[in-house]
């Protein structure tokens, strides 16, 4: 098999949703991409009904690193893929049809490394409803004023990229384990051939046993929002550091709402600190 996709399933006790993501990967019908599935562990049945598609199906391969941990996992995934271009999809998330063959055709256009991102449905467990997402805007500049203002992709379904561009920015970082795709968002839009596709590729599901589901209800998510983005900044070079933790600062704390001067003042100086335009 030619390889030129790898998708990638980190999963842990993924019993209940590893049949429905292995067969959401085998319905692209694309002979270039390949499935790695790594398992940290899991305690039921999850590898077992790996290893069954396993032997059915050469394009997939999988590792049990016996490691709990999503990043850790993903990082794993990496280093075993054999595709050019990285996609990961998570247990319990599928795709819409043809995605792969539209990505390999888009992609190819693309200076690498590229980031090429689309929309995705947001499923709802209770309601059943699937709502549209579409990101934010993909610049530096949009992503360091933090998802409560510019919300940048929320899931790997929706995305894919050059493997060349860990060589760039590194590998997924496990001190964010709860949001290591904003910290990865963020470095690859640094250095990335960024394009945006106004189409649906993926589907997201959220429900009560998923980590962004824990997370936004305790309240989590947002500290850790916090800490991605703060840790992002301090990064940055010296004389640019101090311009972004204020712009940060000022537009998650709205305090430009309180500030007592006049509206033409206010919006010159949120302008220039491309709050607004």
């Amino acid at each position: 098999m030619d390889c030129q996709l790898s998708i990638i399933t980190p999963v842990y006790n993924g019993e209940k949703w590893i049949k429905n993501c292995i067969e959401s990967v085998i319905s692209q019908k694309c002979p270039q991409a390949e499935h790695v599935i790594i398992d940290g562990g899991s305690t039921d049945a999850t590898c077992q009904i790996i290893k069954e598609f396993a032997a059915k199906y050469p394009h997939i391969s999988w590792s049990d690193i016996k490691q709990r941990g999503q990043v850790l996992a993903m990082n794993s995934g990496i280093k075993m893929a054999r595709g050019k271009i990285i996609g990961f999809l998570n247990v319990d998330d599928f795709y819409e049809a043809d995605v792969f063959n539209r990505i390999l055709g888009l992609i190819r256009t693309l200076k690498e490394p590229a980031l090429l991102v689309g929309n995705l449905y947001i499923w709802d467990d209770k309601t059943k409803k699937k709502r549209l997402f579409r990101p934010g805007k993909l610049s530096l500049d949009a992503m360091l004023l933090g998802p409560r203002i510019n919300m940048h992709p929320v899931n790997p379904s929706s995305y894919f990229y050059h493997k060349t561009l860990h060589d760039m920015i590194g590998l997924y970082d496990p001190q964010f384990d709860y949001n290591h795709d904003l910290d990865f968002i963020i470095r690859a839009v640094k250095v990335a051939n960024v394009k945006y596709v106004d189409e649906i590729w993926g589907n997201y599901y959220i429900h009560e046993q998923c980590k962004t589901f824990y997370s936004t209800k305790t309240g989590l998510m947002k500290k850790v929002d916090d800490k991605v983005v703060r840790w992002n900044i301090s990064k940055l070079p010296l004389k640019t550091r101090y311009y972004y933790l204020l712009r940060y600062w000022v537009a998650n704390n709205k305090i430009y709402q309180k500030l007592p001067v006049g509206k033409a003042s206010l919006r010159k100086i949120l302008s220039h600190l491309k709050i607004i335009k």
